[in-house]
């Protein structure tokens, strides 16, 4: 009789396979914002003339409108009002266009590639960030195309190298706030006409009460008081103190102080505290907004 003896079956258990590390800083992180950046770029600045067109109509007003202003009468005491009209344009080309790339964003969460990349690993404030590193290079671009631009049509500016740190400072710093409210806006907006139509009144408006082509205090009294509270305002007299107005003729409008040179780091601080707020809000709605 023949002992057949079974060996028993070795149980393999399967390891679970872990999910891949989200990155948190160095390389990893540095590349993803790289290849977002990148992707970003392609969407929006395909050919050249995505870039130029946003430029005609603040060129235009530093080419024509300003010169034009000037010649018919209105001024500032002790400064060339071609060249602080020229300066007010840049209130006006940097909030709009931080904030048409919130176009992108709906256009991205509607039809683009939006759910696959909020699948990969990879914080999703490094998307918001991705999207703004692309909007402040093109704003910085235009920006100093219309410098260049007003100074061929008889801009006069005192450039220093103290004069360009306010200047890099608070134009940075407003860009970092308005693609805050661009991201945050087109994140609650169902559609691109909607938010199209809420530009004037994020862009527009404030300009006309921010200093951009007469001191604030020509305002009533009223509307001087808001003045001070927008960032815009701000922006405008850095950077009007940085390249045309030693005096901090703007900043007086705001502080009343005597000190320049604190009044300029008063209103960049306030420009400053709207970027780190905006921003802050800006991921929030766009993280709620993921996941809703």
């Amino acid at each position: 009789m023949t002992t057949v003896v079974s060996t028993p079956t070795p149980v393999v258990t399967a390891r679970p396979v872990r999910p891949e590390a989200v990155p948190r800083s160095g390389p990893g992180l540095l590349g993803a914002l790289r290849t977002l950046a990148a992707r970003r770029f392609a969407l929006t600045a395909r050919t050249p003339r995505e870039i130029l067109v946003p430029l005609s109509t603040p060129v235009l007003f530093a080419l024509v409108i300003a010169p034009a202003l000037d010649s018919i009468g209105p001024s500032v005491p002790g400064i060339d009002y071609m060249s602080y009209a020229a300066l007010g344009t840049a209130g006006l080309l940097i909030p709009l266009n931080c904030l048409f790339s919130g176009v992108g964003v709906i256009v991205d969460r509607d039809s683009g590639a939006r759910r696959d990349l909020l699948a990969a690993p990879i914080p999703r404030s490094l998307l918001v960030a991705g999207n703004f590193v692309v909007a402040l290079a093109i704003t910085g671009l235009q920006l100093g195309v219309l410098l260049v631009a007003s100074v061929l049509r008889g801009a006069e500016y005192d450039v220093t190298v103290s004069g360009l740190g306010w200047v890099v400072g608070a134009s940075l710093l407003l860009a970092v706030a308005m693609y805050g409210v661009a991201e945050a806006v087109a994140n609650r907006m169902p559609s691109v006409e909607e938010f199209t139509g809420a530009l004037p009144g994020l862009a527009i408006v404030p300009w006309f009460f921010a200093g951009s082509l007469f001191p604030i205090t020509a305002l009533p009294a009223g509307l001087t008081a808001v003045a001070k509270v927008l960032p815009l305002t701000h922006t405008l007299a850095l950077l009007r103190y940085g390249l045309l107005d030693d005096g901090g003729a703007g900043l007086h409008d705001i502080w009343g102080m005597t000190n320049t040179t604190a009044m300029a780091t008063l209103s960049l601080g306030v420009v400053a505290l709207f970027a780190l707020v905006l921003t802050a809000v800006s991921v929030r709605v766009f993280t709620r907004s993921a996941v809703s």
